[in-house]
């Protein structure tokens, strides 16, 4: 397992605020919460990025994550939540195993602040792009 925060506290060497757990997956408490109820769930089986996770893994996770977000959301009283989920450095990931954050909105002033610096598309570029995607999806 891999040598991460993430990796002691699945081992037991770390102490967390569990939340869920199965098989495949455990939910707990971040401990630098963005707003209360700020929950973290991750694969019990390593992967760095999304793209390296197993489909056992993923299905799990994709099981779990509206149960875990309607009780978040429920205890906590937000109307609204964003689940991020960072892979690479480049893209904020801090911790190098997957996981997805849970980040109760209870008020404009908590929870997760989002800069989106968007750009058209055109046509032409998302012609090819789609394509190239899709072809690759195919083998």
């Amino acid at each position: 397992m891999a040598d991460t925060v993430f990796g002691k506290i699945l081992r037991g060497e770390l102490p967390c605020h569990r939340i869920y757990e199965d098989d495949h997956v455990l939910a707990f408490l971040d401990v630098n919460p963005l707003s209360l109820g700020h929950t973290l769930v991750i694969p019990k089986r390593p992967a760095v990025t999304l793209d390296q996770l197993d489909d056992d893994s993923a299905a799990a996770i994709g099981r779990v994550l509206p149960r875990l977000c309607r009780a978040v959301l429920a205890v906590t009283g937000a109307s609204a939540y964003n689940v991020l989920q960072n892979n690479g450095p480049s893209a904020h990931q801090a911790v190098f195993h997957v996981h997805f954050h849970i980040i109760p909105k209870p008020s404009a002033g908590q929870g997760l602040g989002v800069t989106w610096p968007s750009r058209g598309l055109d046509r032409e570029e998302g012609d090819l792009i789609a394509r190239q995607i899709a072809a690759h999806l195919a083998g």
